[in-house]
């Protein structure tokens, strides 16, 4: 008798507890999630960073002691699907050390190193720049038309800075973030 009347009551409380988030969802409205949903398991098949952070095997580090984050479209720099489709294009002559790309070229957040990343060569310092030769200089490839990094771009990015400032020592005010205009 009391197993039925404990049945009963879960039961009774669980229908109760049904009943209450349905009034509370129906309250709250019909939103969908924003476009563009973060997946984790997309995030995750981009790959591990610290593979990406790691040289060709056989060159010593060098001592870098600053990053610079720049973030400009893919016609600014040259770079387009077609070219990137046919293989004409050679991300290595680029002033950079790594890229991370947005789905227009590469996938989205997919981090790749530059051949001035896997022989740890200097980046040629400019005006505009915060560089040194021992800055380490990640390219953000952004659309034109929205000149803001997806999502998935940012915490790639995160990742990969702090990956990085973690292997060399690198302190939070030596990390640059610069917009180049398009």
């Amino acid at each position: 008798m009391l197993f039925q009347s404990r049945r009963t009551k879960v039961f009774a409380a669980a229908l109760i507890s049904i009943g209450i988030m349905s009034a509370v969802l129906k309250f709250l409205g019909n939103n969908p999630p924003p476009a563009a949903a973060f997946s984790l398991s997309e995030y995750w098949d981009l790959g591990p960073i610290e593979k990406m952070i790691s040289p060709d095997s056989g060159q010593t580090s060098r001592h870098w002691n600053s990053i610079e984050i720049n973030h400009s479209s893919t016609e600014s720099i040259g770079i387009n699907r077609q070219y990137s489709i046919s293989g004409l294009f050679n991300y290595d002559v680029l002033n950079y050390h790594f890229f991370v790309w947005n789905g227009l070229v590469g996938r989205d957040g997919q981090i790749q190193s530059t051949e001035n990343w896997q022989k740890q060569l200097p980046i040629t310092p400019s005006q505009a720049w915060h560089v040194s030769e021992q800055t380490i200089r990640i390219g953000i490839i952004v659309n034109s038309k929205s000149i803001c990094p997806t999502d998935f771009q940012i915490r790639r990015t995160e990742a990969l800075v702090e990956a990085l400032s973690r292997k060399f020592g690198i302190q939070p005010e030596s990390i640059y973030y610069t917009y180049k205009k398009q």
